[in-house]
């Protein structure tokens, strides 16, 4: 075998040559894409595995696979790839609206979700996130995120022809199919696992074995624990004695990318998972991905060539999916992985964590330094903010932003853990621990958005918690990403202790089956649900009429309480400029902090006036989206 080359020119390259000639029955869409994509491709791949002597074959293979899976792609896909490059902003769009759910616990099945999509129009869905379904292994398996199959629907949920129905109806109805892309591990029953523990040839290098403790003890010198519950450090033991890397769950075997198979085969997966008709796949664990001695073995420059050239793949193959990127991390890293040549989108979870902050302490002054420095992204990009999800709740704000309000990042995390868990008098929340490390104190937070808030608790100011945290998520810019669920106030379940498969994982508590109690009582408004429901709707329904809404920059606006968050979104015909009093208690914006508008503003969720040159009154965990003009 021969390395990759170096010349600027692919065509010299020999295998590429190859590849391109293999191409016969793609059409002149593909060619033009093939022109502009080798040679970055060729570039990233030289970068990665220049130094490999199986570097060239996995570059044919997967420029090969780009054009086999083209020629495969079903023609209503290819009609969608022409739309979204007519419309490249397409996810911009302040009508955008996304929700999140497991299909057992939501809808039993895939053909149980396909009957709920006139409720996700009703709702205003544009995006539906469907968490991990594919084949796993039984009992604990993270909640499917250990893999055993990329092609194959976990039976219990219907099968990969379901998915594929269900991607067609949801496009029909306006909606964009969103999955995981668990691509940093797999479980260890899938294929590939077998196969390399055996030895086989071709999969013996799929992951990361050693022989014995030596350069796992080197590697753990600077490799931080992920989940001291289930095991110390990052390695497992197998039966024959030998230690396989294992970041998360011990059964979630980290795969080995700095072998350019892995790439190839989950290249692959990718574009199988694309011609079923998923429009966004959500990348998850992009931090974890590449491995080097002597580094924490996060974040590292690999993992950015190695998201540039799955997109580069896709951008052959299947054009109009996006990357969502999933990285719990440092606000400084997170923002690395966010641009159109990696993940188009982002989760936020800056803004989540800190929102949670702010509810917690009364103080608004930590998530409006966010908004105010952290905020804005590239071009082309958008968070995907949110209140919670199906994970825990971790404490990423940044010791030095905390720092210069004089603040004590490790302390405030203790706080904030005891809190959210109820070890800290007066707290209006039910949360429950996640991963709690007694060695180091650190820990994480479960819970619903209402459990959270204090709607369990029977907090007076529970519900309107509930709202005032998703009004944040809804005008800050990007998709708003709704646990459906929340939007009927659904708390706790703590049933998960008694099942086996799930007593171990307190994340549980917070992926309640779905109510139908609740569901019935939506427009009931003497209950909770209807309360909610009808709240946040209004809110929904007021964003989707808010052009400022949509891709357009945040903009400061500071008060003089520490309680009230506030920022305007600019637009062609004026502007919205937002206030949220995160604090118990009401406070009046004063006339000449509100002086730079004209005396009278409009509200863009009820259309009522309100004359600024009197101040403006904000109840505790009240806010107002305001249409202002300049005095």
């Amino acid at each position: 075998m021969a390395r990759l080359t170096t010349h600027s020119t692919v065509d010299l390259d020999v295998a590429t040559a190859a590849a391109v000639a293999e191409l016969a029955g793609t059409d002149a869409g593909f060619h033009r894409r093939l022109a502009e994509v080798l040679p970055v491709l060729h570039d990233l791949f030289t970068q990665l595995y220049g130094e490999r002597e199986d570097g060239q074959e996995a570059f044919a293979a997967v420029v090969t696979a780009a054009a086999a899976s083209w020629r495969e792609r079903p023609a209503d896909l290819k009609r969608l790839d022409e739309e979204r490059s007519a419309d490249p902003g397409w996810y911009l769009s302040e009508k955008m609206l996304g929700g999140v759910c497991y299909v057992d616990r939501y809808a039993g099945s895939l053909r149980g979700i396909r009957d709920r999509i006139p409720y996700f129009q009703e709702l205003g869905l544009t995006y539906l996130h469907l968490m991990p379904l594919f084949a796993a292994p039984e009992g604990n398996n993270d909640g499917g995120y250990a893999v055993s199959s990329y092609r194959a629907v976990d039976d219990r949920l219907g099968t990969m022809e379901d998915l594929a129905a269900l991607s067609a109806d949801l496009r029909e109805a306006g909606i964009s199919l969103v999955v995981d892309f668990i691509f940093n591990h797999t479980s260890n029953e899938h294929e590939w696992a077998q196969k390399a523990i055996a030895g086989e040839p071709g999969y013996e290098d799929f992951y990361l074995i050693f022989p014995d403790r030596t350069m796992p003890d080197r590697y753990e010198e600077t490799v931080r624990e992920i989940f001291p519950d289930d095991h110390p450090g990052s390695f497992v033991q197998l039966p024959d004695g030998r230690w396989i890397w294992a970041t998360f769950y011990h059964f979630q075997w980290d795969l080995n990318y700095a072998n350019p198979a892995v790439f190839a085969a989950m290249a692959g997966e990718m574009l199988f998972l694309a011609n079923q008709g998923v429009e966004v796949l959500r990348m998850d664990a992009v931090a974890f991905i590449w491995k080097r001695l002597g580094t924490a073995c996060e974040s590292l420059p690999e993992a950015h060539l190695l998201l540039r050239a799955f997109n580069q793949v896709l951008t052959l193959g299947a054009p109009s999916v996006l990357f969502k990127s999933e990285a719990i991390v440092h606000p400084d890293e997170v923002i690395t992985y966010i641009s159109p040549e990696e993940c188009q989108l982002s989760y936020n979870p800056l803004q989540m964590a800190l929102g949670w902050e702010a509810l917690a302490t009364r103080d608004g002054r930590l998530l409006q330094k966010a908004l105010d420095e952290r905020h804005a992204l590239p071009a082309g990009t958008a968070w995907v903010n949110y209140v919670r999800s199906h994970d825990d709740i971790g404490w990423t704000f940044a010791d030095e932003d905390a720092a210069t309000l004089g603040i004590d990042g490790y302390s405030h995390r203790r706080f904030l853990n005891d809190f959210y868990v109820g070890r800290f008098d007066g707290t209006f929340s039910r949360g429950v621990p996640f991963q709690e490390n007694p060695k180091t104190g650190d820990a994480r937070i479960a819970g619903t958005t209402a459990s959270l808030a204090g709607v369990e608790a029977g907090d007076p100011g529970g519900e309107d918690r509930v709202i005032l945290a998703h009004a944040l998520a809804l005008s800050t810019g990007g998709i708003p990403l709704l646990y459906l669920g929340d939007e009927l106030g659904q708390l706790n379940d703590y049933t998960y202790r008694d099942d086996p498969a799930h007593a171990d994982d307190s994340r549980w508590v917070h992926r309640p089956a779905a109510d139908a109690e609740a569901f019935g009582a939506r427009h009931d408004p003497s209950t909770v649900a209807g309360r909610i429901h009808a709240r946040l709707t209004a809110l929904i329904e007021a964003r989707r009429r808010t052009p400022e809404f949509a891709d357009i920059p945040l903009t400061p606006f500071h008060t003089p309480h520490p309680s009230v968050v506030g920022f305007q979104r600019l637009g062609a015909a004026g502007s919205v400029l937002v206030l949220a009093n995160v604090g118990d208690d009401a406070v009046t914006i004063d006339a000449v902090t509100l002086s730079g508008f004209h005396g009278t503003a409009i509200d863009v969720v009820d259309g009522t006036a309100a004359d600024l040159s009197d101040g403006l009154e904000l109840p505790a965990h009240g806010f107002r989206w305001l249409r202002v003009q300049p005095a």
